[in-house]
């Protein structure tokens, strides 16, 4: 089967199973957050590995690096949104621990990847 460019990032992938990992984990929550949080979260944490899949389908560095960036900003919403899932008690701490972690990565690397596509932009 065919892989398309964006599949084959190391940044795409883990940023996909952070989100599958934040699914699972948000049906615990309580169902007075299904319209809350959870919904909120979930669309944060799915928003980052698809903003990185539509910039990488533009043809202009610019736009890449601006999906990118838009890309980390979700990746940062949904951190806030975890770190008060945590304060609310829904998050168990080393659950909590091990996703801050994961996301230190994944934003390492979100940054090192918008700065080379920086650079490929034409003056």
């Amino acid at each position: 089967m065919y892989k398309y460019y964006f599949e084959k990032l190391d940044v795409w992938k883990l940023s996909l199973k952070a989100c599958l990992e934040i699914y699972g984990l948000t049906k615990s929550f309580p169902d007075t957050e299904k319209f809350g949080l959870i919904s909120q979260l979930r669309r944060s944490i799915l928003s980052v590995s698809t903003n990185l899949a539509e910039g990488l389908s533009r043809a202009s560095y610019k736009d890449q690096a601006r999906f990118t960036s838009i890309s980390y900003g979700s990746l940062m919403e949904s951190l806030n949104l975890i770190i008060v899932a945590y304060h609310l008690g829904y998050i168990e701490e080393q659950s909590y621990s091990d996703l801050r972690s994961k996301i230190n990565v994944i934003s390492n690397k979100l940054n090192a990847f918008r700065k080379t596509q920086i650079k490929r932009i034409p003056e």
